[in-house]
């Protein structure tokens, strides 16, 4: 059997869970020997052998960000003839996807780590591409075979988002985390020259700087925190320039009140990433949008619990009392995930990781059984065979 994978990110280029998703889900598949994967991605030239990628079209440089994102997907869907079965991942793809299920008359499968209708303040990034990127993803969601969703949580969204789909055709398979690369790794060497003590407790945010992040709400929160703590942002890559002043003006706020706020902007190796979450105390994620959040199974492969929204996927893999802690959130009900009351969910974050950082040992037993839960639960080659068996039951009806 021969699957084609549609993805925007692909390494060494990634900057979002899809990415590694993507990377991870491709080597499990690829490691079975049962199957001929191809991935086809954005962006320069890959050394990978069954590695395709494609740039952008000369004639749309310039172009709004969602049609140069359409033409880069029909140069792919080209390349499809010959696949059993094509799958997309994010929307970016998933116009790639759709055309050539249409254009070769193979099945399509979406696998589901966003949904555009959750995330309105990409019109103001998109612009007028937002309405092209949700057209996009509401055809191929609504026209494809199978649909597959990263969390329980996801799968409501989905069906809830858009009620044309045959529930029947939606399956959840979770994101995963290889234990292997993602474990506990001292280097405090690494961890000053960061400008992080070892020495002082710290709570850790990795993530991008999107409205879905809540890194916001996290440095209004902690100001609340003991005076002891440090804050190490691992936060890049803005959406925008109106975000990215905002979260540059709360920095600066918080650092004029605290000291031990270290930002760091830039994308970081894997084992740095890997040391500052070890030396840490907390992993925190204040998201109000999160599918499943594979932040939160990267920190607790690396024994460090997690305090998180409850919310969407989040619930799935951080167990409130058990691998971390789950902070309550009200949120309104327009597809942007904003709080009800802004102010009582960034007092009970606070208070969560205030609660964290207080008893470091209850802390230290909560990552232990977070790194235990991530080791059995979320292997990629148990992922690669779910996924495997979606696949099959495609083929199987079509």
């Amino acid at each position: 059997m021969r699957v084609d994978i549609l993805t925007k990110e692909y390494p060494p280029a990634i900057y979002g869970g899809a990415g590694v998703h993507v990377a991870e889900l491709s080597r499990a598949l690829r490691e079975r020997g049962d199957t001929d994967v191809r991935v086809r991605c954005f962006g320069e030239p890959r050394d990978e052998v069954g590695t395709t990628a494609y740039r952008e079209p000369d004639t749309l440089s310039g172009a709004n960000a969602a049609l140069t994102t359409m033409g880069v997907d029909l140069a792919m869907a080209a390349d499809c003839g010959g696949a059993d079965l094509v799958h997309s991942h994010t929307w970016y793809a998933n116009f790639a996807g759709h055309t050539a299920s249409l254009l070769h008359g193979v099945p399509h499968i979406v696998s589901a780590h966003s949904l555009e209708p959750l995330r309105p303040w990409k019109a103001e990034q998109l612009g007028g591409g937002y309405r092209l990127s949700s057209w996009v993803e509401r055809s191929a969601y609504e026209s494809a075979s199978a649909v597959i969703a990263v969390s329980a949580g996801m799968r409501a969204d989905i069906l809830r988002s858009y009620p044309a789909i045959d529930p029947a055709r939606v399956h959840v398979v979770h994101n995963g985390i290889d234990s292997q690369l993602w474990q506990p790794g001292e280097d405090l060497d690494v961890v000053r020259r960061h400008g992080v003590d070892p020495e002082r407790p710290s709570v850790v945010f990795v993530g991008r700087i999107t409205r879905q992040k809540g890194l916001p709400h996290l440095l209004r929160a902690a100001k609340d925190l003991p005076a002891d703590v440090q804050l190490v942002l691992c936060a890049g890559a803005p959406d925008t320039s109106e975000l990215l002043a905002e979260v540059e003006g709360l920095i600066a706020d918080l650092r004029r009140e605290r000291d031990g706020v270290v930002w760091i902007p830039e994308m970081l190796p894997r084992h740095e990433v890997i040391a500052l979450l070890t030396s840490a105390t907390v992993f925190a994620c204040p998201s109000v949008y999160e599918p499943l959040g594979i932040v939160n199974l990267e920190a607790m492969a690396c024994g460090l619990p997690v305090v998180a929204t409850a919310t969407g996927g989040i619930p799935e893999v951080v167990v409130d009392g058990g691998t971390g802690w789950l902070v309550p959130i009200e949120q309104v009900q327009d597809g942007t995930g904003t709080p009800v009351d802004t102010a009582v969910f960034e007092r009970d974050l606070a208070a969560a990781l205030t609660e964290a950082l207080a008893d470091p040992q209850r802390a230290a037993a909560r990552g232990a059984a977070g790194r235990q839960r991530a080791v059995e639960q979320f292997s990629w080659a148990s992922i690669g065979d779910r996924t495997m068996q979606v696949y099959a039951s495609v083929l199987d009806h079509s």
